[in-house]
């Protein structure tokens, strides 16, 4: 996945934030925001837990993208603490792996439970602190508790295999191991259910885990781990099993150079993702990635167009646009091309009311999450009228306190400019026009990125072309339906520069454990495979 903004942005340097006084009102001082209390949420928080809590890096501030103001505060992590977290999971990890696979599975259901009572106030707190509008915060939410569900069935299927041997008196298994202790490190726009892939499923694996969250949603991060402690110290488990480590891009490189962590799971921009893979293969350990998208729908000519637009709305601005698996491309069939956009226009016009404060009820889309996108937004939009584009619709900063900007159309840019196959994680969508089918299926796959991909049409036949091996190349591959908001029983994860990772659903466990084959020979005598005689018998 993609949490960065466009790359042409990289080198601005932006200083929007100004700091409130240490003495100013924070929101978690407003009634208005009592839930953050109800998460065990303080004025200032310690941001590193090993077991205990405990923090002696710098003090963040955390600020809510719908206003600017600042909810909390945050201690992080200094080295020694990250030292200190990676130690404590070490050690847990003897305790937790000695137990069987289905008791462990029994914590994890413990903790969809403890989710399951903290659900509105944690996506209450996913809504503040990410951005997102509440029903997709505590879809969020959701989303870890049916991953606590998944890998509960897990626990008591987790496989091993029997081959037969060519030898007589010989068996060959297939076993399966936990690796240790693991890092994750997870981005702002999935605080909550990024962090529950990687540890529901590692737990029943029996690996042991230390966070390092996006250092714009800490609070996020705090509180999840305090649900999770909490039922680990009920059942007499080392707490460290689940450990946590706020921090910023010192704490990263720290944990992503660990030999002690066997693998390293990491979602972001494909740019820090590739030199995170370089360096967890320079200490020869595993990486799971999780990068860029740049993720198109195609409209073929026959597509059901009343579906297409319902799609399209959420798939294009919804969150934002700063979901990896936000629809970024239209290619449309010339045939229905006009028809598409002018619909679409209207329907985007329809919602630019609903763009507001994402804790309240009437609200569709919520702000860009920090200054630094909306300043990315701008400049792309800039960057479209200098280049020839046409803003159809959209194409302003709301001004109005937060982080707000119009869900944007874009036509009129050629398939490969260098703005439609880059990235900018804003809600911008480019409309293409193609002749048919084969031409969007070329347009999809030429962009580096191989996450999600969806095309809308009623012949059986384009659909088994487009899910075939000259079709889509990405890692999701939908009919009618969003190029987002995937289901936690599949694999998740795309291909080329995304990353190649897979998570949560699928055999996406195998990442979290090592394999070993088994010989064991009980015939009482020595007999070498593919018949091999050597010396007397």
């Amino acid at each position: 996945m993609n949490r960065v903004l466009c790359r042409t942005l990289w080198n601005v340097k932006l200083n929007l934030r100004v700091p409130m006084a240490r003495n100013a009102s924070y929101l978690i001082e407003d009634p208005k925001y009592s839930f953050l209390k109800d998460l065990g949420l303080e004025k200032t928080n310690v941001g590193v837990f090993n077991g205990k809590w405990q923090a002696n890096g710098k003090v963040i501030q955390s600020f809510s993208p719908a206003n600017g103001k600042v909810i909390a505060e945050i201690q992080g992590a200094s080295s020694a603490d990250y030292e200190s977290c990676a130690k404590a999971a070490e050690d847990a990890w003897h305790t937790w792996a000695e137990l069987p696979a289905p008791a462990r599975g029994e914590i994890v259901r413990q903790i969809g439970d403890a989710l399951r009572e903290k659900l509105q106030p944690l996506g209450q707190l996913v809504s503040l602190e990410m951005g997102k509008i509440l029903p997709e915060a505590i879809g969020e939410v959701v989303e870890y508790i049916h991953v606590c569900d998944l890998a509960l069935g897990l626990s008591r299927t987790l496989p091993g295999t029997m081959f037969p041997s060519e030898r007589p008196g010989h068996v060959l298994i297939e076993k399966w191991n936990p690796l240790g202790a693991i890092g994750i490190i997870t981005a702002f726009n999935f605080p909550v259910a990024v962090f529950g892939w990687n540890s529901a499923i590692a737990m029943v694996c029996g690996d042991v885990s230390v966070w390092k969250p996006s250092e714009t949603t800490p609070l996020i991060s705090v509180a999840v781990t305090k649900i999770v402690e909490s039922v680990l110290v009920k059942n007499n488990i080392p707490a460290a099993v689940a450990s946590l480590c706020v921090g910023g891009k010192d704490i990263g490189e720290q944990l992503v150079k660990d030999p002690r962590m066997k693998l390293v799971s990491f979602t972001g921009s494909t740019a820090v993702g590739q030199q995170v893979g370089v360096e967890v293969q320079k200490r020869f350990g595993r990486h799971l990635l999780e990068l860029g998208g740049n993720n198109a729908i195609i409209v073929n000519s026959d597509a059901n167009l009343d579906l297409l637009l319902n799609a399209a709305l959420f798939a294009c601005a919804g969150t934002a646009g700063q979901r990896c698996t936000t629809t970024r491309r239209l290619l449309i069939h010339k045939k229905v091309y006009n028809e598409v956009v002018t619909k679409l226009k209207k329907a985007f016009s329809g919602v630019v009311s609903k763009i507001g404060d994402p804790l309240l009820s009437e609200t569709l889309i919520g702000p860009l999450h920090t200054p630094a996108a909306v300043e990315a937004y701008k400049k792309t939009v800039e960057e479209v009228k200098k280049q020839g584009g046409t803003i159809e619709f959209g194409g302003k900063i709301i001004e109005r306190d937060g982080y707000f900007v119009e869900p944007t159309i874009v036509s009129g840019l050629p398939h490969d400019s260098p703005l439609v196959k880059t990235e900018c994680f804003a809600p911008i969508v480019y409309c293409l026009e193609i002749p048919d089918l084969d031409t969007g299926i070329k347009y999809n796959n030429e962009v580096e990125q191989g996450l999600s991909s969806s095309l809308f049409t009623e012949n059986l036949a384009d659909i088994f072309k487009w899910m075939g091996p000259h079709g889509s190349d990405c890692g999701i591959v939908n009919v009618n339906i969003p190029t987002n908001g995937a289901e936690v029983g599949g694999a998740f994860g795309g291909e080329k520069a995304t990353g190649g990772g897979r998570e949560c659903g699928s055999d996406s466990w195998k990442n979290y454990m090592r394999r070993s084959t088994v010989t064991i020979n009980y015939s009482g005598t020595i007999k070498l495979a593919q018949n091999i005689k050597f010396g007397d018998e």
